[in-house]
């Protein structure tokens, strides 16, 4: 946004400012600050009021890119009101950086447009609140470096003093105390006599300066300073603000900077380097397999959560065993763990089954989503881990409180991680095709595009120690300034490198997800990631992005960080992601490689019945490219207990080999099966019958047995003291295949029951702030407040003629009123009426009656900006609109 957007006429207050705007600029300013519209503001005063607050203007500031920020740093400590010019000079220098001269006029249209600064080019106003929270004090340097002026640091000086300071410094004695600072403060601000007194220094005084110019200006010295600063300190170029306190005056300090407030502007992003270059075909492979893999882990985590999971802790989560058991299961680390746990919370397959006895359970909505194509699996897992703010890499850090933050509990919600995940896949889909990025421009890039907030106010960046300067020549040791660093909140940190803010730690978490997901290949985005986030077709690798060494403005500008996608919009994108995606997969494959080790190898992906029931059959041995299943006595015996027979295995494997059916295994099956079911184990407790009176003998001489409690009740039959189930599995162990039966004598099918919890919700995320408006909003929100600012700025005329006046809803009695509405209708004029709703609120309204009947009057409500009836007994009063209203 330029300057010469805003009107010429030179406005009085940011509410004026804010009348001078159209439509189209107050649109934008509520929706980069939507906190301003909620509630509706009634009036731009009240607009005005609002942006100014506290809180509001700190979450604007911490919304600014590095730039910007810089140039409301640089109001901050410049003039009330400054000229454009003058702002220019302390972000340019003396020199006139000419990248930072074309960058200017975008920052300050930005910080315009977020109604942080209002005023002309010639009166730039910064908004108090924004002032207090940037300029610098003793209690908050600024980020700058900047110290106090010489009127601002004299201010508690005695007169006597001063004066000897200007007479030091070579300056004429004058009659007062502010003549005596304006004369100093002429002298530090001219750069040719500041260049003579300075020539004039100790080479050990000039030293100190130099020491003290970036930052911190603050120091402390003894009672009896060195010759070196007694130099410094008689001419003022060190002004003493508390007993052994001294500080280096900002004039000085900017003509040491050669008048720039920051020490490096840094007016142009950083790019985002390439660290490698794939081809385009490799990446989309890669991140095919790594999508496929994603669905089986989570598939793999569900079923084996398939009767019923981790039990869920007291304070909600998952306890560090229970997940270093999953992370064995999935054969991954805790942290990965942690992530598809999440993952599958986050995408509504996984909830608590809200028991006495609570536990994790898959949702029937895991039912549903494993009935649907692979690509529309991987499509539904990545668009709620885009959305979604909770944050995987946060689980077993430690939270403000110093509580262990635990997969699938609380605390884990970060609000700003949706709008980095998606900032993130935005900056790689700007690469060439198939460049994987240097994760550290990433994280420089988002750096300057969100600066992390420091401790204090601000953060003046890196800078040499002011005391040491003033230690050097003589002083004692100084400490820094109160409040120059805050203590960072607690937050997780496994995974991420220390010291670093939570936006870089979900940015390096976010580049390790996506690969996981299948979003990245290689670290470049892939074509369906690109088609994810709705971004535009890649560039070509020999398009190179503009540097910052063009000489047109525009080049200087940053990118425009995209909005995220509307639901419509990113259902679309989603959709238009998978099938990019569908083709690149693997095809399910309906058959298997039988050996004659006992082992099966399924080359790829199998059909979802033949995998279920090869499940059960075998035991995955080991997975991969090809998955290997290895049967023993115990898997096939587990498939008869689920109610297949040995005919329907052997023609089961026939069908879906395509080698013949081993001998080995075929003579395992049979064996197996002939054994199945001889015993036979019922409810007494518990009871074994046989036909043959000798096996049961066989078992009663066993030692193993003592514990079961067997007796004979008759020559087939044995009673037992433990269950049915302890007796099944006692039995199993000394090498017996007992087969359940039921009352009726029947063998008991033993299927696996699915443990499912009750329909759910997946979580919501929690939002940073009011959500941005969408355009309907915008518009109905911009009628009620230009309409609230009629009602309550226009002139209004006295019942007896007269000037405009504006003050309290008018008053009137119940005949002037009547008699006055009624005029109004025969002349289509507006009044300003005063209104009392039923509920005992009171407004003021600008309205233009067209009829008054029955007690009411009907008319154009202009701040409703529509047609209303009023009862006549509830308006207060009425006056007319002056002629010059509008």
């Amino acid at each position: 946004m330029s300057t010469e957007e805003y009107p010429a006429a030179v406005p009085r207050s940011l509410a004026e400012a804010l009348r001078g705007r159209d439509d189209v600029s107050l649109a934008a300013l509520l929706r980069s600050r939507p906190d301003l519209i909620t509630p509706v503001p009634t009036d731009l005063t009240q607009l005005a009021t609002r942006a100014g607050t506290r809180a509001s203007v700190v979450r604007a500031l911490e919304r600014l890119d590095r730039f910007t920020l810089q140039t409301a740093q640089a109001l901050a400590v410049a003039a009330d009101p400054a000229s454009y010019g003058e702002l220019l000079g302390l972000l340019a220098g003396d020199d006139g950086d000419p990248v930072v001269s074309a960058a200017l006029p975008h920052a300050l249209g930005v910080l315009r447009e977020q109604a942080l600064v209002w005023g002309g080019d010639e009166r730039l106003r910064l908004v108090r609140t924004a002032r207090e929270l940037l300029a610098p004090s003793p209690q908050h340097p600024s980020p700058t470096g900047l110290g106090p002026t010489v009127r601002e640091a004299t201010a508690g000086m005695s007169p006597g003093r001063i004066q000897e300071i200007v007479a030091t410094a070579g300056l004429p004695s004058t009659h007062d105390s502010v003549s005596a600072v304006a004369s100093l403060t002429a002298l530090f601000n001219d750069p040719a006599r500041m260049s003579a007194l300075l020539d004039e220094a100790p080479a050990e005084s000039v030293e100190v300066l130099e020491r003290l110019v970036w930052g911190p200006p603050y120091g402390q010295v003894t009672a009896d300073p060195a010759p070196r600063l007694r130099w410094l300190l008689d001419r003022g170029l060190l002004l003493p603000t508390a007993p052994g306190t001294v500080v280096l005056p900002r004039e000085v300090a900017l003509r040491l900077r050669a008048g720039r407030a920051h020490r490096t502007p840094e007016p142009v992003p950083p790019p985002v380097e390439a660290a490698a270059t794939h081809r385009p075909q490799v990446v989309d492979a890669t991140a095919a397999g790594q999508a496929y893999t994603a669905l089986s882990t989570v598939e793999e985590l569900l079923k084996d959560w398939h009767e019923g999971g981790p039990a869920v802790l007291r304070a909600g989560g998952l306890s560090v065993r229970d997940l270093k058991r999953t992370a064995v299961a999935l054969d991954v680390t805790e942290p990965v763990a942690a992530f598809w746990v999440e993952l599958a919370y986050t995408a509504g397959l996984l909830a608590s089954d809200g028991e006495a006895d609570e536990r994790y359970a898959a949702t029937p909505a895991y039912d549903e989503w494993l009935e649907r194509p692979a690509a529309e699996r991987w499509a539904h897992l990545v668009t709620a881990w885009l959305a979604a703010t909770r944050t995987p890499g946060l689980a077993g850090g430690r939270d403000a409180k110093d509580r262990t933050l635990s997969a699938l509990g609380p605390g884990l919600d970060r609000s700003a991680a949706p709008e980095v995940r998606h900032r993130v896949l935005t900056l790689l889909a700007g690469l060439p095709e198939g460049a994987a990025p240097a994760p550290e421009s990433v994280l420089a890039r988002l750096r300057w595009e969100r600066p992390p907030r420091e401790g204090g106010r601000g953060s003046a960046g890196p800078a040499p120690s002011g005391a040491e300067g003033v230690r050097g020549a003589g002083g004692s040791p100084a400490g820094s300034p109160p409040g120059a660093a805050g203590a960072r909140g607690a937050e997780g940190s496994s995974g991420a490198a220390a010291g670093e803010d939570l936006r870089a730690r979900i940015a390096r978490w976010t580049l390790s997800e996506a690969e996981m997901l299948g979003i990245t290949g290689r670290g470049a985005l892939s074509a369906h990631g690109r088609a994810l986030i709705g971004a535009p077709a890649a560039r070509r690798p020999e398009a190179e992005p503009e540097g910052p060494g063009d000489k047109l403005p525009v080049r200087h500008r940053p990118a425009p960080v995209p909005a995220p996608l509307s639901p419509a919009e990113q259902a679309a994108a989603t959709a238009a992601a998978a099938r990019l995606l569908a083709p690149l997969l693997p095809e399910p494959l309906d058959h298997v490689l039988l050996q004659a080790d006992l082992t099966a190898v399924a080359p790829g992906p199998l059909e979802r019945p033949l995998a279920d029931l090869l499940e059960v059959l075998a035991d995955v041995e080991s997975k991969g490219g090809a998955t290997v299943y290895r049967f023993t006595p115990g898997s096939v015996r587990r498939a008869l207990d689920a109610g297949q027979t040995a005919s329907d295995l052997h023609a089961f494997l026939a069908a879906h080999s395509r080698t013949p059916v081993p001998q080995p295994l075929a003579y395992l099956i049979d064996d197996v099966a002939r054994r199945h079911g001889h015993l036979r184990v019922g409810a007494a407790s518990a009871y074994v019958r046989c036909d043959d009176d000798a096996v049961l003998s066989e078992i009663l001489a066993d030692r193993r047995a003592a514990g079961l409690g067997l007796r004979r009740l008759a020559p087939t039959v044995l009673a037992a003291q433990a269950g049915p189930a302890g007796l099944l599995e006692g039995l199993r162990a000394m090498g017996f295949a007992p087969a359940a039966e039921s009352a009726e004598g029947d063998v008991v099918i033993a299927r696996a029951d699915a443990h499912r919890t009750p329909p759910r919700t997946p979580p919501a995320p929690v939002p940073e702030g009011p959500p941005v408006p969408d355009d309907t909003l915008l518009t109905a929100a911009l009628r009620a407040v230009r309409a609230g600012d009629l009602a309550s700025t226009a002139p209004r005329r006295p019942a007896g003629g007269g000037d405009p006046v504006r003050g309290e809803p008018p008053r009137t009695t119940a005949a002037e009123t009547l008699a006055t509405v009624q005029a109004a209708v025969l002349t289509g004029e507006a009044l300003w009426i005063g209104y009392v709703n039923a509920e005992g609120g009171a407004s003021q309204r600008v309205i233009a009656p067209v009829r008054v009947e029955g007690g009411f009057v009907t008319a154009y409500d202009h701040t409703a900006d529509e047609v209303r009836t009023y009862p006549l007994h509830r308006i207060t009063g009425v006056a007319e609109l002056a002629d010059d209203a509008d």
